[in-house]
């Protein structure tokens, strides 16, 4: 087996593990919400690597379609009573909309503009939220009913569990399956060598923008998804510190990394969960310690800087002379004379 083979099997080996793990994780004591929570998160934080990390587009406004979501579906299953997959339809398909809004006005600029644009129509989005009747305001929605799955099975125990274990793994596989695909490749060409990719005839700004959308859409799924998990949908789900973290969980675990962002937010979500109650609101200035951590001694992330690590490892030894064969002592040959 070729070396770039036994790191892929090494690989698949690694997701099986953690697949299992998911699978048995209600049955060794975990707390189920908490599990299901982590996912939402995990899942917005791999939307927003996929056009951070793998298109180079930094955006303040991921708030805004991750919340804006969670209002939708709370509001279409409460008010509308519509069951949770077209809850969660209705959010995926609402961020779409917002994301195409908010990337059509974004993507002509780069860099500092661009991230200050996406902050701007979110803090919009933001004050829509805080005056519309159908957001509640400040209150917010609560009661958010979890249904029932294909009205059959209500979401509810382990239901609810497998059924979020089901959908993250799923759109995690897409987005695997984007950026392994053609359109996946241009976006890291646009990313390492915009100019480049104009020259070659990429219209780089249709890229950007159906890249923009798809970020928008998986983030309107799991912001639809935190909804149903935890019953309501507030003005934190759309304020703007919501993107800060979501930026803080991707930078963390490895921007362009696949598994990078799920660490993150494993890290910044078990850190908020155990600490809030002992330290209160000194919980934010260790979040800010860690990324200040990670900025200093882990430029790549925590997953992007072991991957280095491996590759420095696996290109020493590719440079490394292979052994002369000994000449029956024990002993490599002796390089013959220039006599």
């Amino acid at each position: 087996m070729t070396p770039s083979g036994a790191a892929a099997a090494r690989v698949r080996i690694a997701y099986v593990v953690l697949l299992i793990l998911l699978a048995i994780a209600p049955w060794l004591g975990v707390y189920p919400i908490f599990v299901m929570k982590f996912l939402c998160f995990a899942l917005f934080a791999c939307a927003l690597n996929l056009l951070l990390g793998y298109t180079g587009l930094l955006s303040f406004g991921h708030a805004a379609l991750f919340g804006m979501a969670a209002y939708v579906c709370g509001w279409v299953t409460t008010a509308l009573h519509w069951p949770p997959l077209a809850g969660l339809l209705a959010g995926m398909v609402t961020s779409a909309l917002i994301g195409l809004v908010m990337g059509a006005v974004s993507i002509r600029r780069q860099g500092i503009y661009f991230a200050m644009i996406t902050l701007a129509m979110a803090q919009i989005v933001f004050f829509f939220c805080l005056q519309a009747r159908f957001t509640g305001g400040e209150d917010g929605l609560q009661g958010v009913p979890r249904g029932t799955l294909l009205g059959v099975l209500p979401l509810n125990g382990n239901v609810m569990y497998y059924f979020v274990a089901a959908v993250f793994v799923l759109a995690y596989l897409a987005i695997m399956r984007i950026v392994h695909s053609p359109f996946g490749q241009v976006l890291k060409m646009i990313r390492e060598n915009e100019p480049r990719a104009i020259s070659l005839g990429y219209r780089v700004d249709r890229y950007k923008l159906l890249a923009f959308v798809l970020s928008a859409a998986l983030s309107g799924l799991a912001g639809s998804m935190k909804t149903l998990v935890m019953g309501f949908a507030t003005l934190s789900d759309v304020h703007w510190s919501m993107s800060g973290e979501v930026i803080l969980m991707t930078l963390v675990g490895g921007v362009g990394t696949f598994f990078g962002p799920v660490l993150g937010a494993g890290i910044v979500g078990t850190v908020q969960d155990q600490l809030a109650d002992k330290v209160g609101s000194w919980v934010t200035v260790i979040i800010g310690a860690i990324f200040v951590l990670c900025v200093l001694a882990f430029r790549r992330g925590i997953v992007g800087e072991i991957l280095a690590f491996l590759d420095r490892r696996r290109d020493a030894k590719a440079a490394t002379p292979p052994n002369q064969g000994d000449n029956g002592t024990g002993r490599a040959a002796a390089a013959p004379s220039a006599e």
